[in-house]
Order: structure tokens, then sequence, then C-alpha cells
């Protein structure tokens, strides 16, 4: 029989967060690699010293978003110790681990599968990206001149959000369907095609897009002050080699939500893996 119900590794803040709440719901939890556990902030039922221990101890595997970080998590590692009856939890699950935990029979959840919680957490990092923009750069948001490139999930919270601070907003994709959705919400809209023509018109960039779309000579174009602020996942949509060599002030800003929202994050994730357990 487990020592502990849940283990909870690796991660950010969120999942750090998750340790207290798990624990009010009278789980036993044990804790690997988690940066709050070590500096005493979160009390613990456990401290794993590997990933093995961890995922032996605990029926019920909970890991962060994403699920695999460099150092400290890694999915393979993770995989050879899974057994039939864990079940996991994560966010950003690689497609190849979730076949295989669905031919070994090992339940595997991921957070950003649900609807709500990408929701959720769109909100949170749209919040963080215009909190990033605000301490990096000494202008006002209202009625600044702003692009948001993507207009997905977070591409429409942030959108919508910097239009209620009064910012100019013009919404750039390359899909039609979304240019529509921007403009039906009162966005002005701009078609990726025609973004190295306009780009010197924004100061603040906000990208959401996860492929290269800020290369140099886009960046060339730029306004000599401009900020992006970039929260595409994986290796972003700027070319930060030449935003240093073109001095261009660039920020590769991931984990918003956990960096500050990690408490009411940890709440809305510690109840979904409470609904499916």
């Amino acid at each position: 029989m487990a020592e502990y119900d849940i283990a909870v590794i690796g991660g950010d803040k969120r999942t750090a967060c998750m340790v207290p709440f798990f624990r009010e719901m009278g789980y036993r939890v044990i804790c690997y690699k988690i940066s709050h556990v070590k500096a005493g902030k979160i009390e613990t039922d456990g401290t794993a010293e590997s990933l093995k221990q961890a995922v032996e101890s605990a029926k019920v595997i909970v890991g962060g978003i994403p699920i695999e970080k460099k150092g400290i998590v890694h999915i393979r590692e993770l995989s050879r110790h899974l057994r039939k009856h864990h079940i996991v939890f994560g966010g950003v699950i690689p497609e190849a681990f979730r076949q295989e935990c669905d031919e070994r029979g090992i339940c595997c959840y991921d957070f950003m599968k649900d609807e709500s919680i990408a929701v959720f957490n769109a909100v949170a990092t749209a919040e963080g990206a215009i909190l990033e923009a605000l301490i990096h750069k000494d202008t006002n948001i209202h009625r600044s001149r702003t692009l948001v490139l993507g207009y997905g999930r977070c591409g429409m919270a942030l959108a919508q959000k910097l239009k209620g601070l009064s910012a100019y907003v013009t919404v750039c994709s390359s899909s039609p369907v979304e240019l529509a959705r921007a403009e039906a919400m009162g966005m002005e809209t701009l078609l990726l095609d025609r973004l190295e023509e306009k780009i010197g018109e924004f100061e603040y960039l906000y990208n959401t897009i996860p492929a290269l779309v800020l290369e140099e000579r886009m960046q060339g174009n730029l306004q000599k002050d401009a900020l992006i602020i970039d929260i595409a996942s994986g290796k972003g949509g700027v070319d930060y080699q030449a935003a240093e060599r073109l001095g261009v002030k660039a920020l590769h800003c991931l984990g918003l939500p956990g960096k500050y929202a990690g408490k009411i994050s940890a709440k809305r994730l510690t109840e979904y893996v409470a609904e499916k357990l």
C-alpha cells in the first residue's frame, strides 16, 4: 500500500500552492523538487529524495505546467517509474507519453486539455503579460499603440484587457476567422502578411503565436523604444539573437500564472484533480 495519496513533482508556484489545498482535503502528500517546500514556505507530509521515490510512494502523480521541466522532471524517467495503478496529472503533456499511458492502462489527464482550465490560464497569463509590460517600460498602457499577435485563448483575453485599459489595440493574425472575431469585439485588425510594413507603428507588442514571427527583418522596423512581450510556448515567436544585436527589448515570459497568480491557479487545478479522483 502506498505511503502517500499524492506525489506532487516539479512545476512552479502553482504546483507548490496545490500542496496545502490537497492536505486540507485530507490527502497525504509527498513532494519532489518543490522549491517552496525546501524554503519552508509550504508544509508537506513528506519530501522525496528522488523522482523514483516520489512516484513509488503514491498512486496519484501531479506534475506542473508543463509536466516536463529541464533538470527537474524528465518525461522518460517518469515513464520508467510508472505502473498500471498510477493516475497522472500535468500540463502540456507530450502526445507520445499520453499514448504510452493509454497503452499501459495508466490514467493520464492533461490540465490544458480541459477548456475551463485553459481559459482560466489564459486570463492569468494575460494579466501577467500586462504586469510585465508595466514593469519593463516606463510609459502608460493608456492610449498606447499596442499590437497583439494571435487571437486564440491568450490573445483574446489579452486584447480585451488591454482595450479595457484604454490602449489602442490591433490584433494581427493570418486567420481570417480570428481577425473577424477581433473586429467583432471592436479591435483594429492586421493581416500577418502586412506586419512588416506596419510594425513600426506600435510601442507595445505581445506575441502569442508559437512560431517564429518576429524575425530580424521585422525587428529592424520597430520603434526605438518598442517592447516585445512574448508569451508563446516553447521557443516563443521572437528571434532573440537578432533582438540582442539590434538592441530590441524582447522578453520571453513563460509561466506567468505561476509567477503572479499561483494560489488561485493552484486552487482551480486542485479542484480539477479532486473531481477526477
